[in-house]
C-alpha cells in the first residue's frame, strides 16, 4: 500500500487518511489560531515544511504532516492539525478554543477573589478544578488583568478534591459534604 502522504499516493489511500487524522486546508489549520492562511503558510514556510509556491516539502511528507491533494482537488495540500499545531505554537500561537477557556478562567478567578456576598466558593476552591494545562496561560492572564491571585499548581500525588462524606439528616437539601 502507497505511503498516504506521499505525492504518490492513490486518491482512496488518501481518503483513508484523512478519516484516520485530522487533516485540514491551509485555511481551517489558520483559523484554529485565529490567524490567516498566509500567515500559517508562512510560519509553515519558515519551519521547513511548505515551499514558497505552497507545496510541502518533503520533510512535511515524510514526517507525516502534510498530505498532496489530487490535481483536481480545491486545496493543493491537507496539513495535520496535531503535527502543525507545534510548530504554530512555537512562534507564540496559541489554539482560539484554549485562549477562549483562558479567558473565562481568568474572569471567573479574578471575580471569585474580588469576593462577593452572594458567592460561597472561593478562587482557591475553584481553581482546584482547572485542568492542569490551563494553569500557566490562566496565570499569565491573571496578572495581565492585574489580578494578585495565582493558581497553585497541584503537587504529584495530590488529590484533586477532599473525600466527600455523607451529609447528616439533618442537612436537608444536601446530599454530600465535601471537607
Amino acid at each position: 500500500m502507497a505511503n498516504p502522504q506521499s505525492p504518490t499516493a492513490s486518491p482512496d489511500s488518501q481518503a483513508s487518511a484523512r478519516s484516520e487524522v485530522n487533516w485540514l486546508s491551509l485555511t481551517d489549520l489558520g483559523r484554529l489560531y485565529g490567524i490567516s492562511a498566509v500567515h500559517t503558510g508562512k510560519i509553515l514556510g519558515l519551519a521547513g515544511l511548505r515551499h514558497k509556491g505552497g507545496a510541502p516539502t518533503a520533510t512535511a511528507l515524510e514526517a507525516g504532516l502534510a498530505l498532496c491533494q489530487p490535481a483536481d482537488h480545491h486545496h493543493q495540500a491537507l496539513w495535520n492539525r496535531e503535527g502543525c499545531g507545534p510548530h504554530l505554537e512555537s512562534q507564540g500561537l496559541e489554539p482560539l478554543q484554549q485562549r477562549n477557556l483562558v479567558g473565562l478562567w481568568a474572569d471567573l478567578l479574578s471575580a471569585l477573589q474580588q469576593g462577593s456576598p452572594a458567592i460561597s466558593v472561593s478562587a482557591e476552591e475553584m481553581a482546584v478544578d482547572m485542568p492542569r494545562e490551563l494553569v500557566r496561560p490562566v496565570n499569565r492572564a491573571l496578572r495581565d488583568r492585574g489580578c494578585s491571585f495565582q493558581v497553585q499548581p497541584l503537587r504529584k500525588g495530590a488529590g484533586l478534591r477532599p473525600p466527600c462524606s455523607p451529609v447528616p439528616a439533618a442537612d436537608a437539601g444536601a446530599l454530600r459534604r465535601c471537607g
